[in-house]
């Protein structure tokens, strides 16, 4: 009787499984005859915000309570594959897809399971797509350890385009080169102007978040705010700065609020603020003005009274509840929550006192060689000279602290040591604040000349996960080409996991993307 039990079983799935075809997606939801047999109705729908034209919304009724799971079938190996298992149980589904290819008859697949996780039937589904919009760049793929390498696809914050170089047009391309998702806002009545300057990252809630600056004296509405979006473009929650314009970053602290460099309306000076918004309430809780901290007297690196110190980054330290600031044309500086100066990251020449008579030298970080010993000598600790084991950071980009607690950063090279670069570099810092001492730890990119420099722009990440880092020269123009690389290199061994170029069809500035970033597409659960 068990054996006939488990016959019968069998033949019902079978059943199941051959009555499963392909639904065409032009179908509407109303066909009375659904091809498996737990479908009420569906009906796909592609790019349904209007400005995501690789993704689509599956709309699906099921006559018993299931819960679903995707594949978008990858054109390479199963490698290539976008999956995806949602863990709402329900009659109703809209499901995201993401992931699709361009100018491609894409194969969905949908599974259907019931609350314990048995298998209910599979289901298919066909999503034409579009060519992509003529802005998109060309992506070369040079190495990709697919075993070794950070698992996800590659985000880009990019700058390149075909036309108009406003709406900026993010896209997240896999380790074979394909663009698998992009968001092209020109439809847009807020965001067809948006310029997110140094670009986009993910929230810890998993949508996508940036500031929406006026870029070349734009006056779009839309600007000086902070906006949370989804895969799908649409705007989930914005933020507004009155009183201040933004720039450049914007960075989500781990309770959720957010700091943002800014310009304060009507100052005589730019790029010299810092703000926090109170993620819950909207409001502005404290204000950073780097006037009264800092000297904006100082014209060793810059002799620019307006943009003085042209700050490009900020983020947050855990370990002391105190932020890290990149000011490009002055240097890294730690900063208290208070606006006190704890450290400052840079060649000592001419730094002074603040406005309040400060002694700012005393914040000055002493170089140490590897056998940790000081280097005495001035023409290093000016910035004159390089020490074999340690180079100061030139026009920089991109600070994080590391799990470790040392600072890893984007060192451009831009006037490197006062007389012009060849070559960037990711490079770490172990900085001993008792001390006040920097040790150069580990680098990479000096090896590869002029090949990544890039003296704007660009981004590094170190990723825990793999303890591999990602350098990103987003801004480099060499041999006659303008072009940005994504490249991993493995930490302990520096071994090149994956590089990839980036070429876009017109550059501005000489400027590909502002970063990159290595995320799985959907967000983590």
């Amino acid at each position: 009787m068990a054996k006939l039990n488990s016959v019968a079983f069998l033949l019902a799935c079978m059943l199941i499984f051959v009555s499963c075809s392909d639904n065409d997606p032009e179908q509407s939801s109303d066909d009375d005859s659904p091809v498996l047999q737990i479908i009420v109705s569906d009906d796909v729908t592609l790019n349904p915000s209007g400005v995501a034209p690789l993704s689509a919304l599956i709309d699906i009724e099921t006559s018993e309570a299931t819960r679903i799971g995707i594949r978008v079938f990858g054109k390479n190996e199963e490698g290539s594959d976008v999956v995806k298992d949602f863990d709402a149980v329900a009659t109703d589904h809209q499901i995201p897809v993401h992931g699709l290819y361009a100018d491609f008859n894409n194969t969905v697949e949908i599974t259907f399971y019931d609350a314990s996780g048995t298998i209910l039937g599979v289901e298919s589904y066909q999503v034409q797509t579009a060519p992509l919009i003529p802005d998109m760049p060309q992506i070369t793929i040079q190495k990709a350890e697919r075993d070794r390498m950070a698992a996800g696809m590659t985000l880009v914050s990019y700058f390149g385009h075909a036309g108009s170089m406003t709406p900026q047009r993010p896209f997240i391309f896999d380790s074979y080169g394909d663009i698998r998702w992009y968001l092209d806002f020109s439809s847009s009545q807020t965001l067809n102007s948006l310029f997110f300057d140094n670009g986009m990252e993910r929230l810890a809630n998993g949508n996508f978040y940036f500031g929406f600056g006026n870029f070349l004296g734009s006056n779009s509405p839309g600007a000086n705010k902070i906006y949370e979006i989804n895969l799908f473009g649409n705007i989930i929650n914005t933020w507004e700065m009155p009183g201040f314009g933004f720039h450049h970053e914007v960075s989500e602290k781990p309770n959720g609020n957010f700091l943002v460099t800014v310009n304060k309306l009507g100052a005589a000076t730019i790029e010299d603020y810092l703000i926090e918004i109170d993620r819950n309430t909207g409001q502005i809780i404290n204000e950073w003005n780097l006037n009264e901290s800092l000297d904006n007297t100082r014209t060793t690196l810059i002799n620019d009274p307006v943009d003085w110190i042209h700050v490009n980054a900020i983020t947050y330290d855990t370990n002391d509840d105190t932020i890290i600031i990149s000011g490009r044309t002055q240097g890294m500086i730690k900063l208290t929550n208070d606006n006190d100066v704890v450290w400052i990251m840079g060649p000592h020449e001419d730094w002074g006192l603040s406005p309040n008579g400060t002694d700012l030298t005393q914040y000055l970080l002493q170089p140490l060689d590897n056998t940790g010993s000081a280097i005495v000598n001035g023409l290093v600790l000016d910035g004159d000279e390089n020490h074999p084991d340690f180079e100061w950071n030139w026009y920089q980009h991109a600070p994080q602290v590391m799990p470790n607690g040392n600072v890893m950063l984007f060192d451009n090279g831009d006037n490197r040591n006062f007389v012009g670069g060849t070559y960037s570099r990711a490079v770490e810092y172990k900085v001993d604040v008792n001390d006040m001492s920097i040790q150069q730890v580990w680098q990479y990119g000096k090896e590869r000349d002029a090949e990544t420099y890039s003296r704007i722009v660009s981004d590094v990440d170190y990723i825990v996960d793999n303890n591999s880092v990602l350098f990103s020269p987003g801004a480099t123009a060499f041999n006659g080409g303008e072009y940005g690389k994504s490249i991993e290199i493995d930490y302990g061994t520096k071994e090149i996991l994956f590089e990839a170029t980036i070429t876009p069809p017109i550059s501005v500035f000489q400027i590909t993307f502002h970063r990159t970033e290595r995320l799985s597409l959907y967000s983590e659960d």
